[in-house]
């Protein structure tokens, strides 16, 4: 029976000559870009500096020293972030859900802010408050040798950093709930308390759990905020990074990063197979009337007191990058100047102009691929397509220092040498970027009747046009909010391509990097405003291209 059926595919992919061509460069692309890579990685672990097959590496890892501590000081870190990450995004997302406060649209922006911003600015704001030359640390409290370097100040940074991921999977799961589930415990004499604790939480559940996952793996996998602030403190990402090309110990940086890659699939695996099978959220049909939002009390005071103070502090760290960004020397000389600027406009020119280019060239091909992966697997039937989607989906779960360590080694010597070129760049940009696309193609098309597409085939549309006059045009806001998340994630990139960046072409996160640790907080400060700015600018375009194209209101952030 399954042999027929595989016949019967295989003869109808024969007849259409284009789609087959399509699947063939797809798979083939994901094979060269993703598991050859990965497959790379894993033997170099396994590889002694003499050509002999051992386990040292991996012994090195897990028996101590400095690898393993690494590796305790990541999963702390994640753990304690990811604990404060959902605690402060539930409450986020409970007051969106629930209470009556003003400057909602305030809080929104406040948590998505960090989704688009650098990886650094958080990091940034914390040296500029809390170093030792920090506002708060040395003018307000008088320390003279604050140290905001470490696991506090990396718990500090992340949590600001992530907490927008948890809100994100919170917000519209407390929406969803029925407000009749609520209500009848009400109605039965529970007060809101014993509501909240007998009935909104335990439907809420699973949706924590997903939150503090997703939270988890981006801690593990942080690269910029540990380079940043990390001080003595080590952890995963920080030293591959530091193994492969500091100590040029390629075979113990592989083993730490399929390690940390393990890890990381162990989490993606329990979130998708355990937790996304658990839904206690029941909404048997549409309520006679909305949730009536909390409009007085000891709770919408103190919920809405505590997100406007986050919201404040949050607020606070983004304007102080600016701010740094015109003072000469934050601490010492606080005199206004534009000279961080002109050291960016001269000698910094190239890094941004390069980050531009080669975001513009991923953004579209990273949009338009995820489009065509999401069509193939929601519409066609073929061999292989499980493993198409699985293998298209895989970036999600590899930490960026793996998939740059991991490009090194697989395109550093013919037939595919193309280290040090745009094209590894390009690449590692689309491979970062296309599993959002995907997702996003999926969700719209599964939404979007098949007759549609049947009709124009009838009338005797080709493949190819049905695709691009039938299709796109109907999944047109997936198709762009996978161009918008495309170019945040190649101009913010920084984990992935900090192994690939060369004196060819700088990204602007590498040189930030590079000011950082040279003590130029000044002109790290001017790289992030003008980063910013460019993200900022970029989302508004698109935003109004989407609106112009379609005649649609409908926004692709937010």
């Amino acid at each position: 029976m399954s042999w027929n059926r595989t016949a019967s595919e295989l003869r109808r992919l024969t007849r259409e000559p284009l789609l087959l061509l399509c699947i063939l460069l797809v798979m083939a692309c994901l094979a060269v870009f993703i598991v050859y890579p990965l497959y790379q990685i894993l033997k170099s672990s396994f590889i002694n500096p003499d050509g002999t097959v051992s386990l040292s590496a991996y012994v090195g890892v897990l028996s101590g020293g400095q690898l393993f501590e690494a590796l305790k000081n990541s999963l702390l870190l994640a753990v304690i972030v990811s604990i404060l990450s959902t605690a402060i995004a539930y409450m986020f997302a409970y007051t969106f859900a629930y209470v009556k406060v003003p400057f909602k649209k305030l809080f929104n922006a406040v948590a998505i802010l960090p989704v688009i911003s650098p990886p650094f600015v958080i990091s940034l704001s914390a040296i500029l408050l809390f170093g030792k030359q920090g506002f708060v640390s040395k003018h307000l409290l008088g320390l003279e040798n604050a140290n905001i370097y470490g696991l506090k100040g990396l718990v500090l940074v992340q949590t600001l950093t992530y907490f927008p991921v948890a809100f994100l999977v919170l917000a519209g799961l407390l929406r969803s709930i029925s407000p009749s589930l609520e209500e009848a415990s009400m109605n039965m004499g529970a007060g809101r308390l014993r509501t909240f604790l007998n009935v909104t939480l335990p439907l809420t559940m699973p949706g924590i759990a997903n939150a503090f996952l997703l939270v988890f793996v981006q801690s593990l996998a942080d690269f910029g905020n540990p380079m940043t602030l990390g001080g003595n403190y080590t952890t995963v990402a920080r030293e591959i990074y530091l193994q492969a090309v500091g100590s040029y110990d390629i075979q113990a940086g592989a083993a730490l990063a399929m390690v940390l890659m393990s890890i990381t699939f162990l989490i993606y695996a329990l979130q998708k197979f355990w937790i996304g099978k658990k839904s206690y959220v029941t909404v048997t049909g549409k309520p006679a009337h909305g949730r009536r939002l909390i409009e007085k009390g000891v709770t919408r005071q103190s919920l809405f007191v505590l997100c406007m103070l986050l919201s404040v502090i949050v607020i606070a760290f983004y304007l102080l990058v600016p701010i740094g960004s015109f003072i000469k020397l934050w601490g010492i000389n606080n005199s206004f100047t534009w000279d961080h600027y002109k050291y960016v406009f001269s000698l910094g020119q190239k890094s941004m102009k390069d980050t531009l280019l080669l975001s513009i060239i991923a953004t579209p091909i990273a949009g338009l691929l995820g489009m065509i992966i999401a069509f193939l697997v929601v519409r066609k039937q073929f061999i292989g397509k499980k493993a198409l989607e699985s293998v298209s989906m895989l970036s999600i779960a590899i930490p960026g220092t793996v998939i740059g360590i991991s490009y090194i080694l697989a395109f550093n010597q013919a037939p595919l040498a193309l280290t040090g070129t745009a094209l590894i760049i390009i690449v590692a940009f689309v491979v970062r970027a296309i599993p959002v696309g995907i997702r996003s193609g999926i969700a719209s098309l599964q939404q979007i009747d098949p007759s549609i597409e049947e009709a124009a085939t009838n009338l005797g549309a080709g493949q190819a046009r049905n695709f691009f006059t039938v299709v796109l045009p109907l999944i047109k806001p997936a198709f762009y909010s996978g161009l918008v998340y495309g170019f945040v994630k190649s101009m913010t990139a920084m984990s992935a391509v900090i192994f690939l960046i060369s004196a060819k072409y700088n990204l602007i996160t590498a040189s930030i990097l590079t000011q950082v640790e040279s003590g130029r907080i000044g002109v790290a400060s001017a790289y992030c405003t003008i980063l910013i700015a460019i993200m900022i600018a970029a989302l508004l375009l698109l935003n109004l291209l989407l609106r112009f194209v379609g005649g649609s209101k409908e926004k692709t952030l937010m």
